[in-house]
């Protein structure tokens, strides 16, 4: 289920909103104002930002800008009273991936959820974010805040697999069998040296998420939260 944060200091247009998607199915995360969605964004994976622009304390155009530095794919779809060309393009530029002008036909605003969410699930299954890391499994780059990290393929690979499903346990052998091969004849300790130099590299960000062992059968991460 894709969760969606909807960001809107007037109260009536949020509950609007919220009713639709959660007739579509989606779960919904609502704030009044830009501290409380960037928070938000820090806390768990959201798929999708419907945000006003009109905001006291951080606009839409200052949250569009952050958030993009978040996140580069996070689909971000802007809703406001101002239909000028000039603020459209404002928004692109910023990072908007889509705007619609108030007052809008909630069937229009679904369709529009939905076209965005389906390219972020084609981009997502490339890319995976954990709080403030976010892994590029087409380029194998780790991004940690503004600090850009190289692992080695394996570790990346092992990371990249456990943090796709959060909360899932695997086995040894099932990590040997999924990353080095039904091949494989070295030693199955191999995953544990992978996972003790990961927990090395990303001790400071316990923040974001850990990987705990559980004893007797393998491995899980953990998403965090602050």
């Amino acid at each position: 289920m894709a969760c969606i944060l909807v960001v809107d200091d007037d109260e009536h247009i949020r509950e609007l909103i919220h009713l639709n998607l959660r007739e579509e199915g989606y779960e919904v995360i609502e704030a009044s104002c830009g501290e409380e969605a960037l928070l938000s964004m820090k806390k768990r994976r959201i798929d999708l930002v419907i945000m006003d622009i009109m905001m006291p304390q951080i606009d839409g155009w200052e949250l569009c800008r952050r958030m993009r530095q978040m996140n580069e794919e996070l689909p971000l779809l802007m809703v406001t009273a101002k239909g000028e060309t000039a603020h459209k393009i404002k928004g692109f530029r910023l990072g908007a991936d889509d705007y619609i002008v108030k007052p809008f036909d909630p069937q229009e605003l679904m369709a529009r959820v939905k076209v965005q969410l389906k390219r972020y699930r084609t981009v997502f299954s490339r890319q995976l974010q954990i709080g403030d890391v976010e892994l590029n499994r087409s380029t194998y780059m780790v991004r940690r805040g503004s600090e850009r990290l190289v692992l080695p393929l394996k570790e990346f690979e092992l990371l990249f697999k456990l943090a796709s499903f959060p909360g899932q346990i695997f086995t040894r052998n099932q990590l040997i069998e999924d990353l080095w091969g039904h091949d494989y004849v070295g030693d199955d300790r191999t995953v544990d040296v992978h996972i003790k130099r990961l927990r090395e590299r990303f001790e400071h960000n316990a923040d974001s998420f850990v990987i705990t062992t559980i004893r007797g059968l393998g491995y899980k991460l953990e998403a965090t939260e602050p």
